[in-house]
């Protein structure tokens, strides 16, 4: 019984494919269209409810109710949201380079589905098993740069234009440690298979925990820093610099109404979704389970708890933590994640080749290996930015802004 409901959508799509309706020159294109009309339904329809929970989430944190009025409990928002924006009126600028800016969100929402098409969700149920599944999703996933820029270029709008170079900037630089992250499981899995990665850590510790990556120090370090670098490349707060209202109207799509700035919000909700399930795959076991009697799970379900709880924190984060200034946020990644994701390679390979140790000793040698530099670089870079310091204001205060004001 647990088989079958493990391979419930594996079965279902071969039963499908077996029908002698079909002809035989016609399947391997069938199957495909089966696996991107999945893509396709299930990942927008997690969008629209991940809105909802988002919107309920931070209403409930900031002690206020959120969407409540459509639908059972407000659950019917982001349809409402959604037949908004089709009628809505698309305004374009009347100096915008008009094809550019209608190819800009498109270019944006393609690369992102594409990378869940190598995404292994459960048991055989990785739409494309590639050998190089991480490239092609870090390939695919170089493609928002381009957009952003088209999109801040095409506009016409100096804020446009601000604001794409911004967010370019913010982009390249966590790209590199969210690379160089995964670069440590590759490099002990010895594949660019995702498929592979997540079979690597089927093997056991002490007989009934999996082998995740995180159960590791230098695959802790690794999960830790390639959710940050995740952070940002999602544009998540507190790395929301590239859509900051308060300093450059939105950003890049300040010149978007309409179903295109959908586009431009489902896209990074995609791509949150499609990093948040690599990392689940490469540091969190994919889609097996914490411990190996509760295999009776399905596979699938397994994946999609998990990235549920990724977006629990994503939401969290939003709901607490303060904008980041530019030259934070610059100097945090080329100060500190980059050393930091470097020296993570060198602690994975002294845990591979101190496979003989004793294991106590192999975990303090690692974690101080990590710990050292994450004191000296925290120092370091503490000292040059120093801290945000909040307070209330005084009456001095409020009489210098009234002057300013008058």
């Amino acid at each position: 019984m647990a088989d079958t409901l493990d391979q419930l959508f594996v079965s279902l799509k071969h039963w499908i494919l077996d029908w002698p309706l079909w002809p035989e020159t016609l399947r391997p294109l069938l199957s495909s269209v089966l696996s991107i009309t999945t893509i396709l339904i299930v990942f927008p329809l997690l969008f629209g409810l991940a809105t909802v929970l988002e919107r309920k989430g931070l209403g409930r944190i900031q002690n206020r109710l959120g969407p409540n009025r459509v639908g059972p409990a407000g659950f019917f928002q982001f349809i409402a949201d959604g037949l908004k924006m089709l009628i809505k009126e698309d305004i374009v600028p009347r100096s915008a380079d008009k094809i550019v800016h209608f190819a800009a969100p498109l270019v944006l929402v393609v690369p992102v589905l594409l990378a869940f098409a190598v995404l292994p969700y459960g048991r055989n149920m990785a739409p494309i098993d590639i050998d190089a599944g991480l490239l092609f999703f870090f390939a695919v996933g170089a493609a928002t740069e381009l957009s952003v820029f088209m999109a801040g270029w095409s506009s016409r709008n100096k804020y446009s234009l601000l604001g794409a170079m911004r967010a370019i900037a913010q982009m390249i630089s966590y790209e590199l440690p969210l690379i160089i992250s995964s670069l440590t499981v590759v490099m002990m899995v010895g594949s660019l298979s995702l498929v592979q990665i997540v079979e690597a850590q089927a093997n056991d510790v002490f007989g009934f925990l999996h082998k995740w990556h995180v159960f590791t120090p230098w695959g802790l370090a690794g999960f830790v820093l390639f959710l940050i670098a995740a952070t940002a490349e999602s544009n998540r707060t507190p790395f929301d610099l590239p859509e900051a209202e308060s300093e450059i109207v939105a950003g890049y799509f300040t010149e978007y109404s309409g179903f295109k700035f959908a586009l431009f919000f489902l896209g990074e909700y995609l791509g949150m979704f499609a990093v948040s399930g690599l990392a689940i795959t490469l540091f969190l076991g994919g889609w097996l389970p914490p411990f190996k009697f509760l295999w009776f799970i399905p596979s699938w379900l397994w994946f999609f708890a998990k990235l549920l709880a990724m977006l629990g924190f994503f939401i969290w984060l939003r709901g607490t933590l303060p904008r980041l200034r530019v030259d934070q946020l610059m100097n945090f990644a080329w100060k500190f994640m980059l050393p930091m994701t470097l020296i993570n390679v060198v602690v994975a390979a002294v845990w591979h080749f101190a496979h003989d140790w004793n294991l106590a000793v192999r975990w303090l040698v690692c974690f101080a290996m990590i710990a050292l530099p994450y004191v000296l670089f925290g120092r370091a870079l503490e000292s040059k930015t120093g801290k945000r310091v909040y307070r209330y204001a005084d009456e001095e205060d409020v009489e210098t802004s009234k002057a300013l004001n008058r």
